[in-house]
């Protein structure tokens, strides 16, 4: 089995097997005209990272479901990176995770049992480490492996964050650098050194835990996690759907450094060039910025990304303390911050 790669069973690997924003847009439209539910706090009316239902005692039950085909060769860190992915989406809403099911999709006639035992090994090592049971789930025989979680959360309803409720003035924090999709891709292309596939596997296995005690501030306005869209897609969502614009500073944006090893030797996902072509005409770049590295760390489709922050100036000290707290003190300056809309939704600077 240690020389199954999984990732030569699927045409794609983690949130770069999102569908294009464009086409996704064109996916959701519907004349069917929904019934007004009150209690629903966040659905379909907005690009946010979970569901929102208030349970009417002052605490909102949050539900997700994420799901996407390997984009490590090891079946047990395949079950890690998926459920670390899924689980991010409740912390994004400034959530803590209750449980988590399961959901597979296995190719029983290529791939042996026995590693998709090993993906729900993996799954069950990420909901210990968030303090959750894996309850259950569905498995489904499928012509490519696929694995995730549907996961439901909890929140006090004052600390439930959305990403569409930024203020003009907020600064921006990233909890995590950029630059995974393009690695994914070095490693399924067999072109990733050893060192930079642990590194690889360290990121995307880490939770996004921050986000609950993040979620107390006050002061942060909106907060989301940047995966598929790449960063340059998701804080167009904040800051479009915020009906504000965005200034991001290139040179202050978190990258990874051997990112920049594979992106030289022009290796990338696909999904860089669907996000770019969904969002460059409301990109604009100022003086100084590398804009063809740009292009390629951007839009890059990120996994089980970093925070996305909007927090209002007067609350900087208390987002620094918690990212502080949780050993993120590497990611606790400013990345940019929310303007009034202009011409160009995001504006990239290099200060």
């Amino acid at each position: 089995m240690s020389e199954i790669r999984l990732t030569q069973y699927s045409h794609g690997g983690g949130c770069g097997c999102k569908i294009s924003p464009a086409v996704l847009s064109n996916i959701l439209k519907t004349a069917v005209v929904a019934p007004d539910y009150p209690a629903l706090l966040v659905g379909n009316a907005s690009n946010d990272d979970a569901a929102a239902y208030d349970l009417g005692n002052g605490t909102a039950l949050i539900s997700t479901t994420d799901f996407f085909m390997p984009i490590v060769d090891d079946a047990y860190a395949f079950g890690q990176i998926a459920s670390a992915n899924s689980i991010s989406d409740v912390y994004a809403m400034g959530g803590k995770p209750l449980m988590a099911i399961a959901i597979l999709g296995w190719p029983v006639e290529k791939l042996p049992a026995e590693l998709a035992q090993r993906v729900l090994e993996g799954a069950r090592s990420i909901c210990l480490e968030a303090g959750i049971p894996l309850a259950g789930g569905h498995s489904i025989d499928s012509p490519e492996p696929i694995f995730g979680l549907a996961v439901t959360g909890l929140v006090d309803l004052p600390n439930l964050k959305r990403n569409n409720t930024a203020q003009e003035g907020d600064l921006l924090f990233l909890t995590k650098p950029i630059g995974v999709g393009i690695l994914a891709t070095a490693s399924k292309r067999e072109k990733i050194s050893a060192e930079h596939l642990e590194q690889l596997i360290k990121q995307l296995t880490t939770l996004n835990k921050a986000g609950e005690a993040l979620g107390k501030i006050a002061g942060v306005h909106a907060m989301t996690d940047v995966t598929g869209f790449g960063l340059i897609g998701h804080l167009m969502e904040m800051a479009q759907g915020s009906g504000l614009g965005a200034e991001l500073d290139y040179g202050k944006t978190p990258i990874l450094e051997s990112a920049r090893v594979y992106q030289q030797q022009k290796i990338g996902p696909d999904a860089t060039f669907r996000n770019w072509n969904s969002y460059s005409s409301q990109v604009g770049f100022g003086p100084g910025v590398n804009v063809m590295e740009a292009f390629h760390l951007l839009p890059d489709p990120q996994t089980n990304g970093g925070l996305l922050i909007a927090a209002a100036p007067t609350a900087v000290a208390e987002v620094q303390a918690v990212l502080e707290s949780f050993g993120l003190g590497a990611f606790a300056q400013p990345i940019g911050r929310l303007t009034a809309a202009g011409e160009k939704t995001i504006q990239v600077i290099n200060s």
